[in-house]
C-alpha cells in the first residue's frame, strides 16, 4: 500500500523585525545653559594666557641662546614671537607700529614668521648687513666670494 505522502504548505514570507534606526552622533544638548557659555569663556581666557606665557619664555630661551655659537637663538625667539601674536591683539598692534617705525629691523623676522620660511636668505641678509656695519670696505668678503662663485658655478 502507498502511503500518502505529508502535504507541506508553503507559508508566506514574513518581513524580518525591524530594528530601530541606530545613530553614532553625539547628542546634542538640549539647552544651552549661561553656565556653559561662561565655562567656554573661562578655558578660552586661561588656555590664552598659557600660550601667552609659553611663548614669553621661549622668547626668553631664545634671548638666553642668541649669543651662543649653536644659532638657535633666533628660531626660538621668532616661534616665541609667533605664540605671543597669535594669542594677544595687544602684542599685534604694538608689533605692527614698530614694524612701521623700523621696516628693515622687522623685515627679516616677518620673512622668518611665513609658513615657508627662506632661513638661508635671511640669514645671508642679515651677515651682509652685519658684515657692512662692522668691516671697512677693504676687508668685506663675503660679496667678493658670492661673486666669484656665481661666475664659477654659474646661476644655478
Amino acid at each position: 500500500m502507498l502511503k500518502a505522502r505529508p502535504r507541506i504548505e508553503l507559508l508566506e514570507p514574513t518581513a524580518p523585525p525591524r530594528l530601530p534606526p541606530v545613530s553614532f552622533a553625539m547628542p546634542s544638548p538640549r539647552v544651552f545653559r549661561a553656565s556653559d557659555e561662561v565655562a567656554r569663556e573661562l578655558v578660552a581666557k586661561v588656555g590664552r594666557y598659557l600660550l601667552l606665557g609659553l611663548g614669553g619664555v621661549v622668547m626668553l630661551a631664545g634671548l638666553i641662546l642668541a649669543p651662543l655659537p649653536f644659532h638657535i637663538g633666533l628660531p626660538m625667539l621668532v616661534v616665541g614671537l609667533m605664540i605671543i601674536l597669535r594669542n594677544s591683539f595687544a602684542a599685534k598692534r604694538q608689533f605692527v607700529r614698530f614694524q612701521r617705525a623700523h621696516p628693515k629691523v622687522v623685515f627679516p623676522i616677518r620673512r622668518l614668521m611665513r609658513r615657508e620660511p627662506e632661513i638661508v636668505l635671511v640669514f645671508w641678509q642679515q651677515y651682509l648687513r652685519v658684515e657692512r656695519l662692522v668691516l671697512p670696505r677693504k676687508i668685506r668678503f663675503a660679496v667678493k666670494v658670492r661673486r666669484s662663485l656665481k661666475r664659477r658655478f654659474g646661476d644655478a
